[in-house]
């Protein structure tokens, strides 16, 4: 008798057959069949009767891993150890193959021992399992192919996460990455910006794109590099919450943009340099009037003069200049206009002993010494001879102009003439800051200058001036400090 709250053995047996899992008593000894609940009887088909007499080969897969001696090895090890697990291939009365996970207990019963097997259907369970490994994988293949790398940053900016390609673009591995502070990566302004990005993510906040320069570690004139970058905050079930990352390597973008605003800037550069030519036309012929006209006082004064003295030389070299002004008007108008060389065979040693008088006018005048360097060698050159006078010129007034930020006695300029292989050469050399970068091209382009009010257009023309003459301008570093200009200008062959 019960008091009404004790479970008795029918309500077991009730209970029993409601379970949604699927049991089978195996006989410890035979491995037979004894009973089956009624969810096993309804996966497998058949009825308690009908499995009863049933053997492993009857209501199992034909695949060899299921063959009759396995699974009596498998109960056996339950009956021996208590327990045992392994995945089961069923078949149903129709023929169906269930796959399964089926764990084997020994129960002890009044009876003597038997197995209990309990099992469950694992096919959905296998294919979604296959389905998430295969999306896995793809997903790290993906990811490692990627140009963009990802990473997820907390609140304080530290990497949550990191993919492969973003260990790649940083320099690092991915597992290094993880608590590292991000924003040490970036330049000091770009640091600033992800800062503020952090501030502002919050849930909801729309994407936004940045971009963010990365620090150069050693070298800090050295190569930029550039990231783009979309921000975006996630919360995926409270497991990944902070800022999203997803950024490339725009360095070459970013180069090339820098080059066209060069260029732009360059192109406005030229026009004004065009504009500037006509007006040297309009110059050229305006003053080459009064030049005329002086001319003709000074050899008026010459021809009352009974005798010369002093006065005569100083009127017959103030001829001199007036006649060099013309050529110089003569010469900057067939520059500009017919953009042709009036050419002639000189030795550009004496193009530069005609410059030597006013750049030792300019250098006295800021207490520059001179050194004059000449080669006993003949540099014949085919050039006009006043322009390429005035490359000279240009290059020895900078250098001069740069050597009078020098205490005294430190202010030296050379001028020197050589040959190289089939090159005539005159170079120009100062001992002063030196310029930044001095092989770059870009000193030429009309952008460059050291002067507070200079615009660059000396080194401009004479670059082109020189390379319209077939040579070329170079400016390279001096030794110990300082500056050398040199220009080569082809040879005429004997």
């Amino acid at each position: 008798m019960t008091d009404g709250t004790e479970i008795t053995s029918s309500d077991f047996g009730r209970l029993f057959a409601a379970l949604r899992h699927c049991v089978l008593v195996h006989d410890a000894e035979t491995k037979a069949i004894l009973w089956a609940n009624p969810a096993a009887c309804a996966v497998l088909g058949f009825t308690v009767d009908e499995l009863k007499p049933l053997k492993a080969p009857d209501m199992s897969s034909n695949a060899r891993q299921y063959a009759r001696e396995i699974g009596v090895t498998w109960l056996q090890r339950a009956v021996d150890e208590g327990a045992s697990t392994i995945e089961w291939c069923y078949r149903s009365k129709t023929g169906v193959d269930i796959l399964t996970e089926a764990v084997a207990v020994r129960v002890d019963l009044a009876r003597g021992p038997v197995v209990m097997v309990q099992f469950r259907d694992i096919a959905q369970e296998k294919a979604t399992r296959r389905d998430l490994f295969r999306t896995e994988g793809r997903l790290h293949t993906f990811l490692r192919n990627l140009d963009e790398g990802i990473v997820v940053l907390d609140g304080d900016g530290r990497t949550l996460f990191a993919s492969a390609t973003a260990a790649t673009l940083l320099g690092g591995a991915s597992d290094d990455l993880l608590g590292v502070d991000f924003a040490g990566f970036l330049a000091p302004e770009s640091a600033v910006l992800l800062r503020q990005a952090l501030t502002d993510s919050s849930q909801g906040v729309s994407p936004r794109n940045a971009r963010y320069r990365l620090a150069t570690p050693g070298r800090a004139d050295g190569p930029a590099r550039w990231f783009a970058a979309r921000c975006q905050y996630i919360d995926i079930e409270n497991d990944l919450r902070g800022l999203l990352l997803l950024f490339h390597d725009i360095t070459d973008t970013v180069r090339a943009e820098d080059e066209h605003r060069h260029d732009a800037q360059y192109l406005n550069h030229l026009a004004r340099y065009n504009a500037m030519g006509d007006m040297a036309m309009a110059i050229a012929h305006e003053v080459s009037q009064p030049i005329a006209a002086a001319h003709n006082f000074v050899a008026g004064v010459r021809g009352r003069m009974n005798g010369g003295g002093k006065l005569g030389w100083g009127l017959e070299n103030a001829t001199k200049q007036l006649d060099r002004a013309a050529l110089i008007l003569s010469s900057l108008r067939q520059y500009v206009v017919h953009l042709e060389e009036s050419k002639q065979l000189v030795d550009l040693n004496d193009i530069v002993a005609d410059c030597a008088y006013f750049v030792d006018v300019q250098a006295k005048q800021k207490s520059v010494a001179l050194h004059w360097e000449s080669t006993d060698e003949d540099l014949r050159v085919n050039c006009e001879k006043v322009l390429i006078g005035q490359v000279v010129l240009n290059l020895a007034f900078n250098a001069v102009e740069e050597m009078a930020r020098r205490p005294l006695g430190q202010r030296v300029v050379t001028v020197a003439t050589h040959r190289h292989d089939t090159y005539a050469v005159v170079e120009v050399r100062d001992t002063g800051r030196g310029l930044p970068h001095p092989s770059s091209g870009r000193i030429f382009d009309g952008a460059f200058s050291t002067k507070g009010n200079g615009h660059g257009i000396g080194l401009a023309l004479s670059h082109r001036i020189v390379t319209r003459h077939g040579g070329d301008i170079t400016a390279t570093e001096n030794t110990p400090h300082g500056t050398v200009f040199r220009v080569r200008l082809p040879l005429l062959s004997k």
